[in-house]
């Protein structure tokens, strides 16, 4: 098989997303795969905060889907991460809508997507190992699982992903995305007020019951409600 993407490992690096997004000028699609990021950043603009070990990575390339289907790449990255962490550490996440990777309510992992001049550049970190996680976090391992894996596993996305990619817009795997969502289901606040995440539509959007009725949530932040805090019925 043909390569589909230059490797490119880094020690250190201010953003794998910069990087990897210069590097495509000169070489093409490219995984840029980094130890640490000193100037990392999450979805709307959060920084990223650094656990002891962590894989961080970025894939910049060309879709060949039609523009008009990239609102479903950020959920089409999340599965893919989602499948390679299960090859390679053997352990099931599921997926907080639209792409944060979660071990029960503690997220070990999120992707950012980025575009421009037909050029999208996905963002990939996770959390291998953390001592004292920040409330909220968790990590994949519970003891550090040494320097190699974080490239084991940036491959193995970038692979996954890639494959997904290859597919139909229809075929990137919803059905599969669905059943791995623990968002659905769950109350949710959101930009705009709160309800009850009702579905993931088609297009990758995420439907919420309202008491004016149910809406599409496209983007922005969307918070899970504390289970504890939900009246028994809801606890699901």
């Amino acid at each position: 098989m043909a390569t589909r993407y230059a490797v490119v490992e880094l020690e250190s690096v201010e953003s794998t997303q910069d990087e990897a997004r210069d590097r495509y000028d000169r070489l093409g699609p490219v995984l840029v795969i980094a130890d640490h990021q000193t100037s990392g950043r999450g979805r709307l603009g959060r920084d990223w905060l650094e656990p002891d070990r962590a894989m961080f990575a970025s894939l910049a390339f060309e879709p060949a889907w039609p523009i008009a289907s990239w609102s479903l790449i950020p959920l089409t990255a999340g599965l893919a991460a989602r499948s390679a962490i299960g090859a390679v550490s053997g352990i099931t996440t599921d997926l907080r809508w639209p792409n944060d990777l979660m071990i029960g309510e503690g997220k070990i992992g999120g992707l950012l997507v980025e575009s421009g001049d037909g050029v999208v550049v996905v963002g990939c970190g996770v959390n291998l190992a953390w001592t004292a996680p920040i409330v909220g976090g968790d990590a994949v391992y519970g003891t550090d699982p040494g320097p190699e894996v974080g490239a084991e596993l940036a491959a193995e996305w970038a692979d996954r992903f890639l494959d997904r990619m290859a597919r139909h817009p229809g075929d990137w795997g919803l059905d599969e995305y669905r059943e791995a969502c623990i968002t659905t289901g769950r109350s949710v606040s959101y930009a705009g007020g709160t309800g009850i995440a009702a579905a993931v539509f088609d297009d990758g959007s995420l439907l919420v019951e309202t008491a004016d009725g149910v809406i599409s949530v496209n983007s922005g932040e969307v918070r899970l409600h504390d289970r504890s805090t939900l009246p028994p019925d809801r606890r699901n």
